[in-house]
């Protein structure tokens, strides 16, 4: 690509007097001072091979000689022809008008309408439908300056570039020839068999096949125009298809959009990354994730976040938040219909979840967010109000109209506990407990549960005092069934049904001890309750643990008048005496 170097280097001395007119050139090869013209060597003057005419016209070229007919002329190996050629010998300048070709040693060849160049600044301009060709990309344009000993050509009325693959349009373009590097400005497009560059400032290297951005610039898929590129500072690999994006950057894929502080993106592979500050949003699922490390696989529409991250789907009454290690989320084709994509998410180790009327812990969480279906793994806890449920495994259903959660299910070693009164701290719990247990909810609270398989339940009982319309303390009922149906209520817990072998029994207060008050797995946990959303940013909000007070006093009373009635006894009785 020297041949804008060598454009029209080919001034020498002629042997033809000529008037000493000044020669009318264009503003960018003014000279830079009156002085006397600078005295050229004869090696450095061109030579005249061929022209059919030489004429002198006073009306003409301000009465300058020129040649016309098939005129050829010659420097350093470059060869120049055009229909007419002005000779200014005196200030070493020369015009060509009309079909100027001039021919490089490196092969290659630039066309114009007509050119100038002054031999003293090495400065030249090429007008009217200016074609420059080399074996490797071809340059259109009105006007293009360049200068020889700055290795830079010019244009700035617009022009394309084009490499028998790729078409490049912009208003200004330099281009450095030692380098091969093209800066491109005003509006510039790049359109290329798949995509469509678009940008305010783009250099692209032509050894290289690099190009580098400044300003906003998108990069457009041509099949789907949807998926696209947006950065204001990046670097594009034209041939492998390759993004590295540093400022404000965004990647649109499958109607998601990815962001970072400093991304990466393969359009042939699908892979991306971004670290720092990184989101991933998916409007059509109303969700994003967000984190300092993600990952997405265009391909196969799936997308992973580490570092700290976690997920929000947002819904119109009540968002539900997720964090956990590793958090991915994919899409699938329904099992039904292919047509149809079902999305999930998954949360990986230490996951934990926040909804305004459900919050909870497992190992990892599994969510179908199409069927509103949630899977909770390896020792799960949710937490709903001053309620709380365990098991192996717990599912909730999700209702995807109303966005509330419909039930549970739970999944080996069932336990639900529910505060009996959570407006104070006695160390007072209503329990159940199972090998499987459905959980239904009402009003965005646990309603009713359904235990199966060695159904065990520990309720406290009340009364309402006839006199004071008061609740009363009955005492606590002990059952055992195959099945037991039980109704969460404001304050209690009642036992409405208890069937297959079903064993239950009431003891006043003052006849159960503490210790049978609580099932031997009891764990009631409020260390790691999360009461808010952001609870969910770290492992554990590590809360301090509530200190509750037994309330015993009728057993230990009832206890005492029972030892004290046995020491009584045992005072009666004759004591023996050895002689």
């Amino acid at each position: 690509m020297r041949i804008i170097l060598f454009l029209l280097i080919f001034i020498s001395t002629l042997n033809f007097a000529q008037d000493k007119t000044p020669v009318k050139r264009d503003p960018y090869l003014q000279a830079p001072s009156p002085a006397q013209p600078k005295q050229v060597r004869p090696e450095d003057k061109v030579k005249i091979i061929h022209a059919d005419e030489i004429k002198k016209d006073p009306e003409k070229y301000d009465g300058n000689q020129y040649f016309t007919g098939h005129v050829q002329i010659e420097h350093q190996g470059s060869i120049l022809t055009a229909d007419e050629v002005v000779l200014y010998n005196e200030e070493n300048f020369v015009k060509a008008i009309g079909n100027t070709r001039l021919q490089n040693t490196d092969g290659s060849v630039i066309t114009a309408g007509e050119m100038e160049y002054d031999a003293n600044t090495q400065k030249g301009v090429a007008r009217k439908n200016v074609v420059l060709t080399d074996p490797k990309q071809t340059i259109k344009t009105d006007i293009l300056y360049y200068d020889r000993l700055a290795n830079q050509a010019y244009f700035n009325t617009g022009g394309t570039i084009s490499d028998g693959q790729n078409v490049t349009y912009a208003k200004v373009g330099t281009y450095f020839l030692n380098t091969r590097v093209v800066d491109l400005t005003g509006n510039v497009k790049i359109e290329t068999p798949q995509y469509i560059i678009d940008g305010p400032n783009i250099k692209q290297n032509q050894n290289t096949k690099i190009a580098d951005f400044n300003g906003p610039t998108t990069i457009t898929s041509k099949t789907n125009p949807r998926n696209r590129i947006y950065t204001e500072r990046g670097t594009y690999k034209m041939d492998s298809k390759e993004a590295y994006l540093t400022k404000n950057s965004r990647i649109f894929y499958n109607e998601k959009i990815l962001t970072g502080d400093d991304m990466y993106y393969n359009q042939i592979s699908g892979f991306g990354k971004a670290t720092g500050n990184v989101t991933l949003d998916d409007p059509k699922e109303r969700r994003y994730i967000k984190g300092g490390y993600g990952e997405i696989f265009e391909k196969k529409d799936s997308a992973m976040m580490t570092k700290n991250p976690y997920a929000v789907k947002v819904m119109e009454k009540d968002s539900i938040y997720f964090a956990a290690e590793k958090i991915i989320s994919y899409q699938r084709p329904d099992s039904l219909d292919i047509k149809v994509k079902k999305s999930y998410l998954r949360a990986f180790k230490k996951a934990r979840i926040y909804k305004s009327n459900a919050q909870g812990r497992a190992d990892s969480i599994a969510f179908n967010e199409t069927d509103g279906i949630m899977h909770m793994y390896t020792s799960p806890i949710l937490w709903s109000g001053e309620k709380q449920v365990t098991g192996d495994k717990v599912e909730a259903y999700f209702n995807t109209k109303t966005e509330d959660i419909d039930s549970l299910k739970v999944i080996g070693n069932a336990f639900a506990i529910s505060k009996v009164d959570s407006l104070n701290l006695k160390d007072e719990f209503n329990q159940v407990k199972g090998k499987f247990m459905t959980v239904y909810y009402e009003k965005n609270d646990i309603k009713e549960a359904r235990v199966v398989g060695n159904a065990q339940s520990i309720v406290y009982v009340d009364d309402t005092d006839q006199e004071t319309k008061k609740p009363e303390r009955i005492g606590i009922t002990l059952s055992t069934c195959g099945i037991i149906g039980a109704l969460f209520e404001e304050r209690a817990l009642q036992i409405i049904s208890c069937s297959i072998g079903a064993n239950s029994d009431t003891y006043p207060m003052s006849k159960i001890e503490p210790a049978r008050r609580k099932f031997p797995d009891f764990n009631w946990n409020t260390k790691d309750r999360i009461r808010k959303w952001q609870d969910i940013l770290v492992d554990s909000p590590n809360n301090e643990e509530i200190q509750y007070t037994a309330d015993s006093e009728l057993f230990d009373k009832a206890q005492k008048a029972i030892d004290d009635e046995k020491a009584k006894e045992e005072a009666k009785k004759p004591k023996r005496t050895r002689k």
